[in-house]
């Protein structure tokens, strides 16, 4: 694996990792979960796997995560965008004729349905793992009445729940989740969609991801006894399984 920092759209650079080669005809872009990293355990599996099948990934940290030099402060959905807009130019700045598709966890995928239905992208297909699909309504459901203090008296709170690096979340980032509701955003036909999930989720509920996946035509592959991290003996090998499957399609 290769690691570099390009030059994001906000000012800042972006700590990125990738295992390209140079004769790759799709790559994948991968994007993290919330607290997590580029280099998560299943970041790195995915891209193991999908190397021994000719297919390139191109991991990178969003704000304030991982080895990003920014804080809290610029961890908004408009620069969470804007870095993934940032890697898939800068990708194909290297691999002009590269197929371009996604792979996403979590709050990744959250940021990746926002993507695809609201710029310019040229990725077509995406498998969104573990989706956060009600972001809104876990960050609701999540912060207590303390914590909703702290958002008015000092404009943001400190999120430490087995997380990579504490994460800075302010009153702003809520704001951004408000009015970024991917129910209302994304359209059928804007990228070939494939789930998987598990169904004893306990952070995004798969009952969300049902009802987003009916709604909008996604392929749903459900782990049986999988929590958020599906983590049960055989979960990790059915992700590799359903990815290696999936950007294997033409």
């Amino acid at each position: 694996m290769q690691k570099e920092s390009i030059r994001g759209l906000n000012g800042y650079n972006i700590p990125c990792v990738n295992n390209l080669s140079g004769d790759e005809k799709r790559i994948v872009i991968i994007s993290h979960g919330l607290g997590s990293s580029k280099e998560s355990p299943t970041a790195k599996s995915i891209a193991a796997a999908l190397s021994e099948h000719g297919i390139g990934t191109y991991s990178f940290d969003f704000p304030a995560h991982g080895d990003s030099t920014v804080d809290g402060e610029m961890f908004r959905i408009s620069n969470c965008l804007n870095d993934l807009s940032a890697v898939e130019a800068y990708i194909l700045e290297l691999r002009p004729e590269a197929d371009i598709a996604y792979f996403s966890s979590s709050f990744g995928a959250y940021i990746n349905l926002i993507y695809l239905a609201t710029r310019t992208h040229t990725g077509k297909r995406s498998l969104l793992r573990c989706a956060a699909v009600d972001m809104q309504g876990l960050f609701k459901n999540a912060t207590s009445p303390e914590q909703y203090t702290k958002l008015r008296e000092q404009g943001y709170i400190m999120l430490d729940v087995d997380y990579i690096r504490p994460l800075k979340i302010t009153r702003e980032f809520y704001a951004d989740l408000d009015a970024n509701n991917v129910f209302q955003l994304y359209q059928r036909g804007q990228a070939e969609l494939a789930m998987i999930h598990g169904d004893a989720d306990e952070t995004a509920s798969v009952v969300d991801a049902r009802r987003f996946a009916k709604q909008f035509g996604a392929r749903l592959t459900e782990v049986k006894g999988a929590d958020h991290r599906i983590r049960t003996p055989d979960g990790l090998n059915q992700v590799i399984k359903t990815a290696v499957q999936f950007f294997k399609e033409d």
